[in-house]
């Protein structure tokens, strides 16, 4: 299941980020955080995780995930790995195929199972050419390349790649989340079911008796889906 989130981070949080990812920011070869597959194929930077300017970023990003509704209904996040950032351009600029560690391990020795994939974009597009993120899924090549601050989820088992960038700077964040619902099919019926209450809601109102028992059967479905 592959959803865009719009505008996780709002105008003044962007521009912050924007400010600390500067020319200027500790940007480091990011093949030194690849397994021993994708170092074959990763061309890029990535800033510093001990540095000042990835612990404000980390803190703005999961502040800005714990207060979005639509995050929580598509991943039903149990654990979420913090996030890193990195930067394709120049002579560091692709991302060639491959898949993510089924087990991913923070600085402080958490570990995480990479349940759901999660890039958020934080350069315009129209400052870059290329750099779209492709993502082999059911229904094909998917390529993604989205406004700053929006975000694309799907699951950490797809086969994905960054497109080269040719001109400008693409900047993101990038990070891995522990669903509470192992089973991507079970997080989309779940996701989908949610979406349909939330319209539900919106028309017939939250006391309506379709509204309840369907909300029931939601939860009666993530009672016997979750691990927690």
């Amino acid at each position: 299941m592959l959803i865009r989130i719009r505008q996780v981070l709002n105008p003044a949080e962007l521009k912050e980020a924007r400010a600390l990812l500067g020319p200027q920011a500790p940007w480091r070869d990011g093949r030194g955080s690849a397994g021993g597959q994708a170092v074959q194929h990763k061309n890029n930077e990535q800033l510093a995780q001990d540095s000042p300017e990835s612990m404000r970023l980390q803190a703005l990003v999961l502040q800005a995930l714990q207060r979005d509704a639509h995050f929580f209904s598509a991943v039903l996040p149990k654990r979420v790995l913090p996030p890193l950032f990195n930067r394709y351009g120049g002579a560091s600029n692709f991302y060639g195929r491959h898949v993510d560690g089924a087990v991913m391990h923070a600085r402080s020795g958490e570990r995480v199972r990479s349940d759901v994939s999660c890039t958020l974009f934080l350069s315009d597009p129209a400052d870059y050419d290329g750099g779209e993120l492709v993502i082999d899924d059911t229904y094909g090549e998917q390529r993604v390349k989205l406004a700053a601050g929006d975000m694309v989820v799907y699951p950490g088992t797809s086969v994905h790649r960054v497109e080269p960038v040719t001109r400008g700077h693409r900047v993101a964040s990038f990070f891995w989340v522990e669903s509470l619902v192992r089973s991507d099919e079970q997080r989309r019926l779940l996701h989908d079911m949610d979406r349909h209450l939330m319209h539900l809601r919106g028309t017939v109102g939250e006391t309506d008796v379709g509204v309840v028992g369907l909300t029931g059967t939601y939860h009666n479905l993530l009672r016997l889906w979750a691990d927690t």
